[in-house]
């Protein structure tokens, strides 16, 4: 773990020497993140201008609900996103390749390799936020010291999940398809599960848990009765980390070099 945790320093200090040499850009994806949130959640004041409840959950609950899928996006965006774009890049050019010889694990190499520091700032404005509809929401002190590590929770959840659908591409080279799918996914978490109805709602929360990102936790955070859901979010984390595996595996074993 030491010698992982010494490499990632240097991934994180070449990320930022990269990300500041280029300053527009830096400041434009700042920009860029502020207006998506600003959008989310004035989308949900919209709504709610019309409505007095969505299910069980009032304005304060839903914009909690919003808040806190914000956060676990944002350490998405921060520190894994930029990768999966890059895998298909370097299984189409054979720089995979080289991934495979170095002495540290490819799965490290590839999806933790590049994190967006302009990102990283976004945490000023969204955990604010999450902390203002907690307290409107009335959330309880189990509630409170939960909350930091289910934000993590629903992070570790969600990359796992697209792991699954990134190891596809040992097999369709280009990942364009999987990425834009993968992103149409991450659209389903910002979005309670009790709005969706079945087939749909027992799909993305049992067979490809999406909706589990997000719901799960805070349906605890708001009603510490809701306890269940921690426990199938637990087992979905595992179970996407063995079907993950079990894809990389086995992609690794029919992968051909670009080269060869």
């Amino acid at each position: 773990m030491k010698k992982y945790f010494e490499i990632y320093k240097q991934f994180i200090s070449s990320c930022f020497a990269e990300s500041t040499s280029y300053r527009l850009n830096f400041w434009l994806l700042i920009i860029m993140d502020i207006i998506l949130y600003l959008i989310a959640f004035f989308t949900v004041d919209f709504i709610y201008d019309h409505l007095g409840t969505i299910g069980q959950w009032n304005r304060d609950n839903f914009l909690f609900f919003i808040s806190f899928i914000l956060c676990v996006n944002h350490l998405h965006m921060t520190f894994v996103s930029e990768n999966f774009w890059e895998f298909s890049f370097h299984l189409r050019n054979g720089t995979f390749d080289f991934i495979l010889l170095k002495p540290i694990s490819p799965i490290f190499n590839v999806f933790f390799r590049i994190m967006r520091p302009s990102t990283i700032w976004n945490f000023l404005l969204l955990w604010p936020l999450l902390i203002y509809y907690g307290l409107k929401s009335d959330l309880s002190i189990l509630s409170w010291i939960s909350l930091p590590f289910l934000v993590l929770c629903g992070f570790a959840l969600m990359v796992a999940l697209e792991l699954i659908l990134a190891s596809f591409n040992f097999w369709i080279i280009d990942g364009w398809g999987t990425n834009f799918l993968r992103m149409q996914f991450q659209s389903l978490s910002r979005w309670p599960d009790f709005v969706f109805v079945n087939p749909f709602k027992r799909i993305f929360s049992f067979f490809m848990p999406f909706l589990i990102i997000g719901s799960g936790p805070v349906q605890f955070l708001l009603d510490n009765s809701n306890w269940v859901y921690l426990i199938y979010m637990i087992f979905s984390f595992i179970g996407s980390v063995i079907v993950f595996r079990f894809i990389w595996n086995k992609g690794l074993n029919q992968y051909e070099s670009a080269s060869s």
